[in-house]
């Protein structure tokens, strides 16, 4: 699966979360103040820019493509260069396809964690902190726009991901991801659009 979010979802999926402490108050007001600036549109979508920066590699890999998180059915990852790949997440499976090859396949009804790991995709790219507390604690700030850092709650999870920052106004304009072993990855969103002229028909058609 070449993907943005693919590493940080799994490892979200295989740790496990418990029960934990509600956040100070200071902390829950900042994230209740940004969840009101966030837009919630039915249909988002837009262009995703990647950098990804492998610990003893010069060279960054640069992807790009396009994006659409469709409430109440999934998200949409397709990109473009340097390999045009699609990959779709609904409730209940996860696909890969390689052009029109289905390349990979998770049913929920094989692996139950398919479900979470759509929820923690769906909330990354629409900024929904709520269902992010469950899995990461929350460090939140307002200034022109708003800037959030999650660290894993889970000693699983931590292994696995450094840490994750996120910022953005009306929608998340930019995730960066720093993992455990030194690698990291930064993407940029772009050309956002909403509604349902936001999506094409190819778009979805896949869910």
């Amino acid at each position: 699966m070449r993907r943005p979010l693919t590493a940080i979802i799994l490892a979200a999926a295989c740790a496990q979360v418990q029960a934990h402490p509600q956040a100070p108050a200071p902390a829950q007001s900042t994230v209740a103040r940004i969840e009101a600036m966030l837009a919630e549109p039915d249909t988002l979508c837009g262009r995703f820019d990647q950098t990804k920066r492998l610990a003893g590699m010069k060279r960054p890999l640069l992807s790009h493509g396009r994006f659409c998180v469709v409430a109440g059915k999934g998200v949409m990852w397709r990109t473009v260069k340097p390999f045009p790949n699609t990959l779709r997440l609904t409730r209940d499976e996860i696909v890969h396809f390689q052009g029109q090859r289905v390349a990979m396949r998770l049913d929920a009804r094989q692996e139950p964690t398919v479900r979470m790991i759509n929820s923690v995709l769906f909330s990354l790219l629409s900024g929904d902190l709520g269902k992010l507390d469950a899995l990461f604690e929350v460090d939140a700030s307002i200034d022109k726009g708003w800037k959030v850092a999650l660290k894993a709650r889970s000693p699983a999870l931590a292994k696995a991901v450094g840490a994750i920052s996120l910022d953005g106004a009306a929608h998340v304009n930019n995730i960066h991801i720093k993992e455990a072993g030194g690698d990291s990855t930064d993407i940029v969103f772009s050309a956002i659009k909403t509604g349902d002229t936001a999506i094409t028909a190819d778009e979805a058609a896949l869910f």
